[in-house]
């Protein structure tokens, strides 16, 4: 039997496919301005038996496919206690939401929390930033853990804290001291989430943030505890999908 997951983000999509408990296809792909179309793409040639959508864009699918759905808490949480058995909690940044899941240690949702008011501390935060400051694509996460601390980004508000980061370059500050500022920013939201959940540890790191190596770094400096980060962490929302797929 095949079961598959899919996990339609505001960033990308991710499909994965089991047989026998086992990844046997993943792939991923740009949402874009057509996520259905997207969609139709990433399935060709995909065989399955069961598929299960989850993810910001699930209703799309489910409506244009008939896939059932899950929600991304349910989905990151399964994928997260499959991947690591005794993981307690989940922080999930993503391109457009941050989500902080606490565990009980066998997969069971215990609580959550969602910030998906506003784009800073995102993933879209981050390419915002990215461009402002100049760098290439997905470049400044490695530049940022070459920055100084002392610089400040006060603004939580995405709009505002780009207007901030223009400002420090007038002043002719560091770029990579910017951009390791933002990094901070971003941390010290992440973290006030995770301590208001109380969550236990050991901690996944999951979502296509995961992959900033400053991000990392800066989690598990200001947390002092054990932050996994799995080899694939964009992928764990759409294998949990598929574990449930069944």
């Amino acid at each position: 039997m095949r079961q598959a997951g899919i996990d339609i983000g505001s960033r990308s999509i991710e499909v994965v496919v089991l047989e026998n408990g086992r990844v046997v296809t993943s792939r991923q792909a740009i949402s874009g301005h057509n996520p259905v179309e997207r969609v139709k793409e990433l399935l060709t040639d995909i065989t399955f038996d069961s598929m299960m959508a989850t993810g910001y864009g699930r209703g799309i699918v489910e409506v244009a496919f008939d896939f059932p759905t899950i929600t991304e808490i349910k989905a990151y949480g399964t994928g997260a206690a499959a991947l690591y058995p005794g993981i307690r909690g989940v922080l999930d940044i993503g391109g457009q939401d941050t989500k902080v899941i606490t565990l009980d240690g066998k997969g069971k949702v215990l609580k959550f929390e969602m910030n998906d008011k506003c784009a800073a501390g995102t993933g879209k935060f981050l390419e915002m930033m990215e461009s402002t400051l100049g760098y290439e694509k997905n470049t400044m996460g490695a530049m940022a853990m070459s920055g100084k601390k002392g610089v400040e980004i006060n603004s939580m508000c995405a709009v505002f804290a780009e207007s901030e980061v223009t400002s420090l370059m007038a002043k002719g500050c560091d770029r990579a001291d910017i951009a390791l500022a933002i990094h901070q920013s971003i941390c010290r939201r992440a973290i006030g989430m995770i301590r208001r959940q109380n969550i236990g540890f050991p901690l996944m790191f999951a979502g296509g943030v995961a992959n900033n190596p400053c991000m990392v770094h800066l989690l598990r400096e200001a947390l002092g505890e054990e932050v996994i980060v799995p080899e694939t962490p964009h992928f764990v929302g759409a294998y949990g999908a598929a574990l449930l797929a069944e």
